[in-house]
């Protein structure tokens, strides 16, 4: 907690110099006096709750994404970059996921649960079962993730998907439609 206390004045100056922005247009949009600001930044002042909220609004940020402590962060592994964009667990999950060109030996796994997805851009490959598919941006797939499953790139590149996962019994439900 003290480590991510300790991070938010130099967090506020990073926001506020990535946007090009002086501290007397930030006093202007927000409010707060420039010598507010500045021994915010430097951290001689401790930020309250009353000084976050117009920064947040300022910068257009969400006030965890400001401090440092949103837990909606990216995570990297060797072979993939998985962004989430839910954050309850338990819960309809979704991420944007971008598989490496390097991501293309099938090891299919098996769980409880339902998933679909979308490709985004690049080609993906799916292996489900014994169906081996080659899905293009704008093509979806859903399956019981019980059944053997693996997806990633087909080698040509890499491959970026938005994947939203339930527990086992949820499924996609289409409401509405056009003629």
């Amino acid at each position: 907690m003290e480590d991510i206390i300790a991070a938010v004045g130099p967090r506020l100056r990073h926001f506020r110099r990535q946007r090009n922005c002086t501290l007397d247009e930030l006093s202007t949009a927000t409010g707060i006096s420039i010598s507010t600001l500045s021994r915010l930044e430097s951290g001689q002042r401790k930020a309250t709750l009353e000084l976050l909220l117009p920064i947040s609004r300022a910068h257009r940020v969400p006030l965890d994404e400001l401090v440092g402590t949103s837990p909606l962060q990216p995570v990297t592994r060797s072979d993939r970059i998985v962004v989430p964009l839910t954050q309850r667990p338990g819960q309809f999950q979704s991420a944007k996921m971008i598989f490496d060109a390097a991501r293309c030996e099938p090891d299919p796994r098996t769980h409880p649960g339902h998933e679909w997805f979308c490709v985004l851009s690049g080609k993906g490959r799916l292996v489900l079962g014994d169906h081996d598919v080659v899905l293009k941006a704008g093509e979806v797939a859903e399956f019981d993730t019980r059944i053997p499953h693996w997806f990633g790139s087909t080698g040509e590149g890499p491959v970026e998907i938005l994947s939203m996962f339930g527990k086992q019994g949820e499924r996609i439900r289409v409401r509405a439609r056009t003629r």
